[in-house]
């Protein structure tokens, strides 16, 4: 069960650093428009997109919808943690 556990953690930590630097990738003009630029948008934009439908960009530019992103993620696996602990622990 632990190995299962390292598993999804490593996944989940590697998805988080895909959206932080896909949001880091967006301060820096057309290196969105590289190969793996492209890339993180195909594999977090599907991810992102509810929350930007939900949460309009602050002063029409300052987009608070990643960070709401990474906190639910965040949320996402402290809960499957729980359950997993609850029912093999």
């Amino acid at each position: 069960m632990n190995e299962i556990l390292s598993i999804v953690s490593i996944l989940f930590r590697i998805y988080y650093y895909m959206i932080f630097i896909y949001i880091l990738m967006s301060w820096v003009p057309n290196l969105r428009e590289n190969f793996i630029g492209e890339l993180l948008g195909k594999l977090v934009e599907p991810y992102l997109t509810p929350f930007r439908k939900i949460i309009p960009p602050l002063f029409g530019t300052i987009d608070f919808s990643p960070i709401v992103a990474i906190v639910v993620l965040q949320l996402a696996v402290n809960g499957l943690y729980s359950i997993v602990g609850m029912l093999f622990g």
